[in-house]
């Protein structure tokens, strides 16, 4: 396994510097409404975990890379949902998929703000909630401090545990 792994950890190491944009990219494709549809970051965030403790990687600089990911792909998806409201569920690759909008809107209607924190946690949902939140004008500031605080729980979550995982499972240090 050493042999496998080693090359790829030591690859890691050298460019390290490279990291916090790796995974503010991954966060941000994985928030942003439409393409969250079509690039499946989430699998990639969570295997970052266990390589950035292996590698030695800082976790705070990457936990704060990957919640301005996830916060900046909302933000955006709020713009587009705020700006283009009903014509939305015109836009591929939401045409193709006519029940998002409407679940998205009716669990956002039963949650209001807390919706947001909960759809972060959902794939589907993550991809329309924030929509919604633009669509039907969610006040700026509210949606804004709901939607960076659950970018950081998110990231923690995500990252967190596979970066204990890295640093202290001895298995994977040899």
């Amino acid at each position: 396994m050493d042999t496998l792994v080693g090359p790829f950890i030591e690859f890691v190491k050298a460019n390290q510097a490279w990291a916090p944009a790796i995974i503010f990219a991954l966060c941000f494709a994985e928030s942003l409404a439409v393409l969250s549809l079509i690039v499946p970051a989430w699998a990639m965030i969570v295997a970052f975990g266990p390589l950035m403790g292996t590698a030695g990687i800082p976790f705070t600089p990457i936990l704060i890379a990957a919640a301005l990911g996830a916060a900046a792909g909302d933000w955006i998806s709020y713009w587009f949902g705020y700006v283009f409201k009903d014509k939305v569920g015109q836009i591929w690759p939401l045409s193709k998929y006519p029940d998002m909008l409407p679940k998205g809107h009716a669990f956002f209607e039963k949650w209001g703000v807390w919706a947001i924190f909960l759809g972060r946690f959902s794939g589907p949902l993550r991809a329309s909630v924030p929509l919604i939140a633009g669509m039907v004008a969610m006040p700026q500031v509210k949606f804004q401090i709901a939607n960076v605080v659950s970018a950081f729980i998110w990231a923690g979550a995500l990252l967190l545990p596979g970066n204990y995982l890295g640093q202290y499972l001895p298995f994977l240090h040899k």
